[in-house]
Parts: structure tokens; C-alpha cells; sequence
């Protein structure tokens, strides 16, 4: 097991990384912008080194200073958390090239899976049913031409795009051959990477995805399916799990292909499985996040797994313990992302208590909410025995929940939760559109 991690990342999740270490008794190394000296992870970590200015670029997204401050401080591993390096394989490469251990997927795998297009390849052997797209496309006139043979509307995707980002749903030949070298410009510009292909677009649909973890000897178990159909713009709002729109039989066949799949690529560690449910409740499969999603927490409470240690745990070579049948998913959990709406410093601060309510957040009273990183400020969430149970508790702690100082989108929770069509469970994709 590693003695000392360095997390490569900041805010919540440096923080919820940061405590799930020091419960195993491993020594923590933050890094920080100049910007983040005063946040809650540059604090709580036992070392903290500064690499850097607040732009991204100039420090999360800087792998030579990163790996610079794993080495002058003995690091034996580093943690990407989300986002910045989670899924950059050149970075996995270096750090192995340096002697220190990435905690995800080998920089191989991960150059394979984070190809969304090369992640269809993998699985292609496997009893998952991916949605009929294409590979990368080499010009407009040829999008165009597979856009006829799959049939419109399609949705152009850049490769290397994540969290919602790098997406456009196109409805015609016109509109495609318009909007195709925007998508490739916006691509580059935004992930280096021009890469753009083509997806049949799959509405209205829900967006379900399936937890994973798998150790070195092929041992894989699914830690439940999160329905994350509350989205804007492609841009998760709300999660909850088990989904009201799978039943067991299907859930037991899910999971089974999933782990299959998962074990038939070798994939090791942490990872999640993306799937869109058709109005016929066909699943399809979309992609796979070889990292810790931001709503890992969601199956963490469902299943009394904590992901976070066992992501470290099998990065070391340690096997799962437990299989499938010893996953217990009772219950109901729902999850709301608590963001800022504007930049602004934490006046004030009081977090929602009782049983079974976990909000992960880097706030404290006093600290600045920066414009240079995500908006996501906090995650709420609550466990109960029934899903109208989980419903009124959310509803309850939303109302206790006070940032002061910070304009959020609380309210918008509220309304969200409050709204008919998600408290019978009778919602998709398209209830935030509009």
C-alpha cells in the first residue's frame, strides 16, 4: 500500500480524496493555484505545494510541475480525482516513467478508452449494444454521407469531449455541413484534439449509467445504476439511484453484460459505463469513464462502498474482497449539485444534518469562490428507505442549506425536486429543456 498520495486536483474532491487517505493512515500532498492557498484541501493535506498561477493551464494542467512536487515530496502515487488529468494517458505514461503510480486505468487503457470511438472497438465483442454511429470522420462531405445512412437526427460529438462538452444535435444536411467545422475548431480549441464523429441520436431517452470497480485478478463488481436524466445543455444537474426506469430483471442482465464487458477489456480500478434508454427501453451503450465520477457518492451511499479507498486500494494491487451478491442495494439516493452562479466569498455557511445526509463541499466561511474553475461548489446528498422518503429529506435539507456571500442555484434544486414530473419518476432528457 502507498504511504504517501499526491492529489492532482482541487476543491471537493481534493478534500473528499484528502480524508479518505488519512482514514487509511496515508500521508497527503496537495497542490494548489495560487489562487486556492486558502481553500479547505490546500489546508487539511499534510504537505501543500503551490505550482502555480490560477489559470488551469499554468497549474492543474501543468504535468511537469505536477510530477515536480510528487518528487520533492517522496510521493509514491498520484490521485486525478475528476477532471484536469483524470484522463490524460500522457500523463499516466510520465508518471509511471518516473516511478510514481497513477491511480486509474494504465495510460494504455486509458489512451484506448478515452477514445470515445476506440471505446466502441473494445466493447465491440461484447454483448453491449453500442449506438450506431461512426468513427472519426475525415470531412464534412463524408459526415454528411453517414449522417444519410444512419439517419437524422445525429449528434456530432468531438472525441475527445467530456462532461457534456464538445456536442451538437443536428437535424439536417444543411445544418451539418454548417456547423462541421465549427465543431472541429471548438474541438481543437477546447481538447487539443479536432477529432470529431457522428451518433445516432437517441430521443427522448434517459441517460443511465453503471458503476464498476475491478481489481488486477478480473474480479468485477457493479455498484448500482445512477439515473442522471436531469441535465441542461448536456450538464448533469441531478442524480439518483436505483433509476425508476429499470426494473430488476433488467438491472440483474445490465449488470451482468457490464461486468462481462468490463472483465473482457481487462480494465482495472474505478470506472463508469454510460448507456441512453430509448421510449422502448432498449439501453444503449454510449461510452465509459475510466475515472471517479463526480457523483460517485451517490453509490457510495446506496452500497456502503467507499470508492475512493478502494480506487487506491486496487491501484496498489489489492483484490476485491466481496463479489456482486455481497453489494447491498436497498434503499434510494438522490443527489443535487449545489453550483455557483457567480463568483463571490462565503459569508456565511450552514450545512444540513441528521441521519444519512452527506454534503461534500470545499466551503468554508471566508473562503473565495473563484471565476477560473467549475461552478461546482457542493454535493448533496441523502439516503432512505423509499424513494418518497429520499424526496422529502432532499427537500428538507435544500431548505436547511444556507451559502451566503455565493449566489447558487439551491432554489433551482428545490424546484427540480419539487417538480411533478420528477417525483413520480416519469422524466428524461428533456425536462430541463426550454
Amino acid at each position: 500500500m502507498f504511504s504517501k498520495i499526491l492529489i492532482a486536483n482541487r476543491g471537493e474532491i481534493a478534500v473528499r480524496i484528502i480524508r479518505a487517505c488519512k482514514e487509511m493512515g496515508i500521508a497527503t500532498v496537495a497542490v494548489c493555484s495560487e489562487a486556492d492557498r486558502d481553500t479547505l484541501h490546500a489546508a487539511l493535506a499534510d504537505e501543500c505545494v503551490c505550482i502555480g498561477p490560477a489559470s488551469p493551464r499554468d497549474s492543474y494542467l501543468c504535468q511537469e510541475r505536477i510530477l515536480s512536487a510528487a518528487l520533492l515530496t517522496g510521493a509514491q502515487a498520484i490521485h486525478p480525482g475528476y477532471g484536469f488529468l483524470s484522463e490524460n494517458a500522457e500523463f499516466a505514461a510520465a508518471c509511471r516513467k518516473h516511478g510514481i503510480a497513477f491511480i486509474g486505468p494504465d495510460a494504455a487503457c486509458m489512451a484506448r478508452l478515452s477514445d470515445k470511438t476506440s471505446t466502441k472497438e473494445a466493447f465491440a465483442k461484447t454483448a453491449l449494444r453500442p449506438i450506431p454511429g461512426t468513427g472519426v470522420l475525415s470531412s464534412a462531405e463524408q459526415a454528411a454521407k453517414e449522417a444519410e445512412a444512419i439517419g437524422y437526427p445525429v449528434m456530432l460529438k468531438a472525441r475527445s469531449g467530456g462532461g457534456g462538452r464538445g456536442i451538437r444535435v443536428i437535424h439536417s444536411r444543411g445544418e451539418l455541413m454548417q456547423a462541421y467545422p465549427l465543431a472541429v475548431a471548438e474541438s481543437e480549441a477546447a481538447f487539443g484534439d479536432g477529432a470529431v464523429y457522428l451518433e445516432k441520436y437517441v430521443h427522448p431517452a434517459r441517460h443511465i449509467e453503471v458503476q464498476v470497480l475491478a481489481d488486477e485478478e478480473g474480479h468485477v463488481v457493479c455498484l448500482g445504476e445512477r439515473d442522471c436524466s436531469v441535465q441542461r445543455h448536456h450538464q448533469k444537474l441531478l442524480e439518483e439511484s436505483p433509476s425508476p426506469a429499470v426494473d430488476t430483471a433488467t438491472r440483474e442482465a445490465l449488470f451482468a453484460a457490464v461486468a462481462d464487458a468490463v472483465r473482457t477489456i481487462g480494465y482495472t480500478g474505478v470506472g463508469t459505463l454510460e448507456f441512453l434508454r430509448d421510449p422502448d427501453g432498449n439501453l444503449w451503450f454510449m461510452e465509459m469513464n475510466v475515472r471517479l465520477q463526480v457523483e460517485h457518492a451517490v453509490s457510495e451511499m446506496l452500497t456502503l462502498v467507499d470508492l475512493v479507498k478502494w480506487q487506491i486500494r486496487t491501484a496498489a494491487g489489492v483484490s476485491l474482497p466481496f463479489s456482486q451478491t455481497d453489494i447491498p442495494m436497498k434503499g434510494a439516493v438522490i443527489e443535487c449539485r449545489v453550483n455557483a452562479l457567480s463568483p463571490g466569498t462565503v459569508s456565511l455557511l450552514h450545512v444540513p444534518g441528521g441521519p444519512f445526509v452527506r454534503f461534500d463541499t470545499y466551503l468554508v466561511q471566508g473562503v473565495a469562490v473563484s471565476p477560473f474553475y467549475d461552478p461546482l461548489v457542493g454535493k448533496l446528498i441523502v439516503y432512505a428507505a423509499t424513494r418518497e422518503e429520499a424526496l422529502r429529506k432532499m427537500r428538507a435539507a435544500l431548505c436547511e442549506l444556507v451559502i451566503d456571500g455565493v449566489e447558487t442555484n439551491i432554489a433551482e434544486q428545490l424546484r427540480i425536486i419539487s417538480d411533478p414530473r420528477f417525483s413520480s419518476g416519469r422524466y428524461d432528457l428533456t425536462m430541463m429543456e426550454g
